[in-house]
């Protein structure tokens, strides 16, 4: 009677976990090496794309670029060995999640979005700038002006705050003409 309930604490119970999506936060424009990386492993990911102009001067080109600069999307069951495999990859810097742990992306929202970057039509993701963020107008005809973002005016266009001697003058500009500055640097997408 001993040995049938020694051979019964010995088998091991394997309980299969769902994949689900997740959200992976990456490296500053590391997007496509953890894409890679992780279609090496063989795990299935997802990184929604939109196309745009480039910003460069010498040249006017359509890029690529990810649609939520510094994450990607990726389907796993998160076992323990899965979940290790996962955030070692090169570029990884966590799966999105609060304190109980990862949180699943409903897949209705991943297809949402594989259908979204299919399409011909504009994208807009969230907003960049939020009110008092410290802007630096990069391309136009106020190129060079340091300032502060007030507020988005619809049609691409942005107001910009400058303060001089104590006085404030705004000015009006393309959204795409201005990027964030942090401590000093500026933030280019």
């Amino acid at each position: 009677m001993q040995a049938a309930s020694v051979r019964d604490c010995n088998r091991m119970i394997i309980t299969v976990l769902p994949k689900m999506w997740y959200a992976l936060h990456t490296r500053s424009r590391f997007e496509n090496v953890v894409l890679d990386g992780l279609e090496r492993k063989e795990v299935e990911a997802f990184l929604p794309k939109i196309t745009i102009q480039s910003r460069r001067v010498d040249r006017k080109k359509m890029i690529q670029v990810p649609l939520f600069p510094g994450y990607l999307f990726v389907k796993t069951s998160l076992d323990p060995f899965k979940h290790l495999e996962i955030v070692k990859t090169v570029g990884v810097v966590t799966i999105v999640g609060n304190l109980q742990g990862p949180i699943a992306i409903p897949v209705e929202s991943i297809e949402s979005l594989k259908i979204m970057v299919l399409s011909t039509q504009e994208i807009l993701s969230g907003l960049k700038y939020k009110h008092g963020d410290p802007v630096r107008v990069v391309s136009g005809p106020f190129a060079g002006v340091w300032g502060e973002f007030v507020r988005y005016r619809g049609k691409g266009r942005v107001v910009v705050n400058i303060a001089a001697l104590g006085q404030n003058a705004a000015v009006n500009v393309s959204k795409d003409d201005i990027e964030m500055i942090q401590n000093n640097l500026l933030i280019t997408a």
